[in-house]
């Protein structure tokens, strides 16, 4: 029994979601996606913004199987701040078939940074969403960033499409490669050659080391589930079809903070057709990309 209580408006993962209809190629990865605790053995972070429902590799590996995917990519949630116990050990049960993104602070040491690449972690993420993290100083995020390099790492950030002018300057002196969250997360109300969604766009074209997860359709959408999400496909198409080398897709599961609804990740596989329409493409996004940036040794 976990030693902590959900939030009071915490939405639980989905617990019986459909099975595709879209079959992924073979050794697809869902390249997004989280665990969070279990609590009774890895204690959330006193500094968290939010408290989950445990979500375990076990039951990481179930959906996996379920959805018809072959591998993982395991991101560090905030709920567990910079403590990578939990993310770890899910690398160290996975039998080789889930690499992760770790979350770091300035003062790790060049040991811990190797034991965490040996366990598999092959990223640290910068988060500056700040309803769910306290900011960083720029100074501490450039250090990490100059550390990882001689391991190979990638950065991933987060962050919201409004802030993305004061931050874009930053973003393109990072020196290694950089994959962003959802699109930057983008406004679907404006509109897709908007100003908004352009700078984005030129931020991949102009910078060929900056990548884009194509995820998170429940998030961005305001049609939601009964519009089956479909305000979000011409954004996602636009980037797989002009940056097809450097997109890769999640689940995202188990969508922490969703607030309207919880997803049916059965049906967010289903979408991968409308983002990638080809097979060509689909095969980049699911696997060739994935196992190319976390894979390659």
């Amino acid at each position: 029994m976990s030693q902590f209580t959900p939030d009071a408006d915490w939405l639980h993962w989905h617990q019986s979601p459909s099975v595709p209809g879209y079959k992924a190629p073979a050794g697809a990865v869902d390249a997004h996606c989280h665990v969070f605790g279990p609590g009774d053995q890895f204690p959330f972070a006193p500094e968290r913004k939010y408290t989950p429902c445990d979500a375990s590799r076990d039951q990481l590996w179930a959906l996996r199987d379920h959805l018809g995917f072959s591998r993982n990519v395991i991101v560090q949630a905030t709920c567990h701040g910079a403590d990578n116990r939990a993310l770890v050990d899910a690398l160290n049960h996975s039998n080789g078939l889930a690499r992760g993104v770790a979350t770091v602070k300035a003062s790790i040491t060049d040991e811990e940074l190797d034991a965490l690449h040996a366990a598999g972690v092959r990223g640290v993420r910068f988060n500056f969403v700040k309803r769910l993290v306290d900011a960083l100083p720029f100074d501490d995020l450039t250090l990490i960033a100059e550390r990882i390099k001689r391991l190979g790492w990638h950065i991933v950030i987060y962050f919201e499409a409004a802030e993305l002018p004061d931050l874009y300057d930053f973003f393109t002196s990072l020196p290694t490669t950089v994959v962003v969250d959802h699109m930057g997360r983008p406004d679907v109300t404006k509109p897709v050659d908007g100003e908004e969604f352009g700078l984005f766009l030129k931020l991949l074209e102009e910078n060929p080391n900056f990548w884009s997860k194509v995820s998170c359709p429940e998030r961005l959408s305001i049609s939601g589930p009964d519009g089956g999400y479909l305000d979000v496909v011409p954004f996602a198409r636009t980037v797989v079809e002009r940056f097809p080398e450097r997109v890769l897709w999640g689940t995202d599961w188990p969508h922490p903070n969703m607030k309207s609804h919880m997803p049916d990740d059965g049906k967010l596989v289903d979408m991968i057709p409308l983002i990638a329409p080809t097979e060509a493409l689909q095969h980049k996004l699911l696997v060739e990309n994935p196992m190319r940036l976390y894979w390659a040794e």
